[in-house]
């Protein structure tokens, strides 16, 4: 069992999600709710990364992040040291192939609250983050919810996107479905089983919590 993997893999996941909570909530509120000249351009600028191969999605994001690109050399001026194969590079493209997962989920949920509901906040003198806070998030909070479970999954168990920007580095940008791989390389089928059972472990128990909060949440909303 690669510890070093897995725990690195966990710790691109909850960054991403630190992330992306804030801008899937955001986003996805504001294309639910407001209509604007390109909106089907944007929708299908964010949903690109579930229809484009991981490889081809680590290519553009490679050369975007290289030192001979603009974003490059800025890292570079910055920090000190090059953005490509290291954790934060494995972050950007983390977060960049999870936005559909963490934003369309969010969309959908913001959508289901009933246009009534907002203007009676309105009309009870509520601000705007008020009533974010009071009324639309635990109204949507089983879609965001799901959002948070699917980036988290996806995180763990993207290959790609990750191999491509971040290479295989020890301890630095080997994640867990690196090593894996790199089991089933060297034939190691027992090390790779191990590690593949983990993952699934994780897998069914994220899943089965968001499941059950979810349906505490509806339950809870009923008896209201």
């Amino acid at each position: 069992m690669d510890w070093s993997a897995l725990r690195l893999s966990l710790e691109l996941a909850f960054w991403t999600l630190v992330i992306l909570l804030p801008a899937g909530i955001l986003i996805g509120r504001a294309l639910a709710w407001h209509q604007f000249r390109g909106k089907i351009l944007v929708e299908a600028l964010l949903a690109l990364p579930l229809v484009l191969p991981p490889t081809v999605l680590g290519f553009y994001l490679l050369l975007a992040m290289s030192a001979d690109s603009p974003v490059g050399r800025i890292w570079q001026s910055l920090f000190g040291a090059q953005l490509t194969f290291s954790f934060s590079s494995l972050l950007i493209a983390s977060v960049i192939f999870n936005l559909p997962f963490a934003i369309q989920p969010m969309q959908r949920a913001f959508e289901s609250i009933p246009r009534d509901v907002r203007e009676a906040a309105r009309c009870c003198g509520m601000s705007r983050w008020r009533a974010l806070r009071r009324i639309e998030l635990p109204l949507a909070w089983p879609g965001i919810l799901s959002a948070l479970v699917l980036t988290f999954a996806h995180t763990l168990g993207e290959f790609g996107v990750v191999l491509m920007v971040g290479g295989n580095i020890p301890d630095e940008t080997r994640t867990i479905a690196i090593a894996i791989y790199d089991r089933v390389q060297a034939f190691d089928d027992l090390g790779a089983g191990r590690m593949s059972a983990v993952l699934l472990l994780i897998s069914i128990l994220a899943i089965s919590l968001s499941y059950l909060a979810t349906a505490r949440l509806y339950r809870g909303q009923r008896h209201v």
